[in-house]
């Protein structure tokens, strides 16, 4: 089986879970995903390769082309898909497609040119049409201020995703001898895609009419690697030598004045007491000062540190928000772009954490919310819905490929 994606780490770790699972079950793996090194490591965990496709995708995150470079690049990474996974493709029976739109589109076109089963997968629903929400907006592409008929932006949405990718996938499906795509999202989306979350921290509401009567979606849970990897030994003896910390890391995003960032967390955990774990992430975080009460890491196993926290601050990526809200900790969600605003808003609406309601928090606005938080109300919310909370997504998702695989 391949499993496609190119994004960040969100989209990468997924699909480190799926694939542990279907080689537990005896499935061979590949994984086709950019070329960053952490991706490497982390897939090389579960014992399975990396097949590398285009440019890292750390590169493409910090160069922040400007919205109008947006069907240009998108155009490499559809051209990318066609050459190399293409070539890993062959003798799978099975691809999975998911990661940005482009990438998915041409990652499945090239499923249908070797005429081999795909599925498509999205790790929040945001792209799912629904008449409950808004699509969320590209760069550069707002809706009609005002607008508020989401059958109208699912409408404008399409027309957005045509206007940026149909060419570029056009023309690459016409030089390998398929016909062009009129409806691209609807393309990618398919009727029947998967989405993998957890449906009491994302439900899926059904919504019959408002898309093809055929349209359904298959929620598997999301997806984890099963078990957790042993933290670092000077991390472990930091966590030993006082009362729980508050972590705070914005995972693949390029924080924007990363600096006031950090400034701002720290002084805001301190106000309460607390000590700090820092990850570095791809914002490259560090602690400012020399005091021995901030310890900053670098790629760490959420599964294994967060229970051991007090809370966790967070950028609202859906991975972290479902690793958090597994962990049964509380969480402050600073959300920077993309769908993190929608987590955010469901971290608050679950009573679990706080939505701080911008991507960049003062001292006093970060306390607040760190109240709030470390209240032990929140706690104990955060405790029940971690109970809750499904842990057998990728198992799930496994199964079901090697049962109509076969």
């Amino acid at each position: 089986m391949l499993l496609s994606t190119y994004g960040s780490r969100g989209d990468v770790e997924p699909l480190a879970g799926l694939a542990a699972e279907l080689r537990r079950l005896g499935a061979e793996v590949r994984v086709c995903a950019p070329p960053d090194g952490d991706f490497e490591r982390r897939l090389a965990d579960v014992g399975v390769a990396l097949v590398p496709v285009g440019v890292p995708a750390r590169v493409l995150t910090r160069s922040a082309p400007p919205p109008s470079a947006l069907p240009e690049r998108a155009a490499e990474v559809i051209a990318d898909q066609f050459e190399t996974v293409a070539a890993a493709a062959e003798g799978c029976d099975v691809l999975v497609a998911t990661g940005m739109m482009p990438a998915a589109a041409g990652a499945l076109s090239v499923a249908e040119l070797l005429g081999i089963r795909s599925v498509s997968v999205t790790f929040q629903q945001l792209t799912l049409p629904s008449p409950d929400r808004a699509p969320l907006a590209y760069p550069g592409h707002p809706f009609p201020p005002g607008a508020t008929d989401n059958g109208a932006l699912w409408r404008l949405d399409a027309g957005i995703n045509n206007e940026l990718f149909a060419a570029a996938l056009g023309t690459s499906r016409t030089a390998a001898g398929l016909p062009p795509v009129d409806d691209v999202r609807g393309y990618v989306t398919g009727r029947r895609p998967w989405l993998a979350t957890d449906p009491v921290l994302d439900p899926w509401r059904r919504a019959p009419g408002f898309t093809d009567p055929d349209f359904d979606v298959v929620q598997t849970g999301a997806w984890f690697v099963p078990g957790i990897r042993r933290l670092p030994s000077e991390l472990l003896a930091f966590l030993a030598a006082g009362p729980p910390p508050v972590y705070v890391g914005f995972g693949s995003m390029p924080v924007f004045a990363a600096a006031d960032v950090t400034r701002a967390a720290l002084a805001a955990v301190r106000a309460h007491g607390r000590r700090v774990v820092m990850a570095r992430g791809w914002a490259d975080l560090e602690a400012l000062d020399d005091r021995d009460d901030c310890f900053v890491v670098g790629e760490v196993d959420q599964g294994a540190l967060f229970p051991l926290t007090a809370a966790v601050v967070h950028h609202g990526g859906a991975g972290t928000t479902a690793a958090a809200t597994r962990s049964g900790v509380p969480q402050v969600v600073l959300p920077q772009a993309a769908d993190q605003p929608y987590w955010a808003g469901r971290v608050a609406e679950l009573g679990i954490g706080v939505d701080h309601g911008g991507p960049v928090p003062t001292a006093d606005s970060l306390s607040a919310a760190l109240a709030t938080a470390l209240d032990p109300v929140t706690r104990a919310l955060a405790e029940a819905v971690a109970a809750e909370i499904r842990t057998d997504g990728a198992a799930v998702a496994a199964r079901l490929l090697l049962d109509t695989s076969g």
